[in-house]
């Protein structure tokens, strides 16, 4: 029986590559014709797969309305949380996680540092959008003419001299993190406080969340914090690959040098 169901699955990601009949279903999968029938049907009844008036085989609207239904009851949250609270004990530093929704970028989980110094910041708050890292991995994930309009009508707050001052810089900065694949925010919000961040990736590939590490500079510096990146980075894959259905756990053994590539993107 489980040799069956693991033949039948095979069928899935086949005709995932288009319509095919059944003697290339056959031909594919190395069995019989008739064996190749039997496994279509069951696949048919349900609805994961269809048969069409020119007797080809495609994936049928059930297997899509199953994958809409799993991905709308995905909760970002609920699985970055152990991976977050993972980093936090790993590095003692504030963690942060948040989403994009209706123009704003809001927290949905932190975790506290150990340290005595703790951050202001509070899930189910938006954070400052124009210098955020969080902020700036998630807007940076926008098709163009979404970012250039949503930069237009931002304001731009002087929260410190490191602040971002207006709508292009933003907009090049965007572009930075975008080629990059993570953001930094170092003095632009606070200037005692600095940040690093890195995207969770949802199937589509498409930035779902972003992460964060945060620490005060009486804590550890800019430097330093920074060089903390490959490990967020590391954190975010891990989270992406289980909200993906690719459950991996993050590498906790190498250290930067071990990861040339990514020791060598730091800023």
């Amino acid at each position: 029986m489980s040799q069956t169901v693991d033949r039948a699955l095979t069928v899935l990601p086949l005709l995932a590559e288009g319509p095919a009949t059944l003697d290339q279903v056959a031909r594919r999968l190395g069995v019989h014709k008739s064996t190749a029938l039997r496994l279509l049907r069951p696949l048919c009844d349900h609805g994961l797969v269809y048969r069409r008036p020119d007797q080809r085989y495609r994936l049928g609207a059930r297997l899509f309305s199953l994958a809409q239904e799993a991905m709308e009851s995905l909760d970002v949250r609920e699985i970055a949380h152990p991976h977050l609270l993972r980093l936090n004990a790993e590095t003692g530093h504030t963690v942060h996680l948040a989403v994009y929704e209706e123009d704003e970028v809001v927290y949905i989980d932190k975790v506290d540092s150990r340290y005595p110094v703790r951050m202001y910041s509070r899930i189910g708050r938006p954070v400052a959008i124009t210098v955020a890292a969080v902020a700036k991995l998630l807007l940076a994930d926008l098709p163009e003419d979404e970012r250039r309009a949503l930069a237009e009508r931002l304001d731009y707050p002087k929260y410190t001299p490191h602040s971002t001052p207006d709508a292009p810089a933003f907009l090049a900065e965007l572009a930075r993190v975008r080629e990059q694949g993570w953001a930094t925010d170092l003095g632009g919000h606070e200037e005692s406080i600095n940040c690093v961040a890195a995207p969770v990736r949802g199937p589509d590939g498409r930035v779902a969340a972003a992460m964060s590490l945060s620490a005060p500079n009486v804590v550890v510096g800019a430097d330093a914090l920074v060089g903390l990146l490959p490990q967020v980075r590391r954190t975010a894959e891990a989270v992406s690959a289980e909200y993906c259905g690719r459950r991996t756990e993050p590498d906790r053994t190498a250290g930067p040098d071990e990861h040339s590539d990514e020791h060598e993107e730091r800023p």
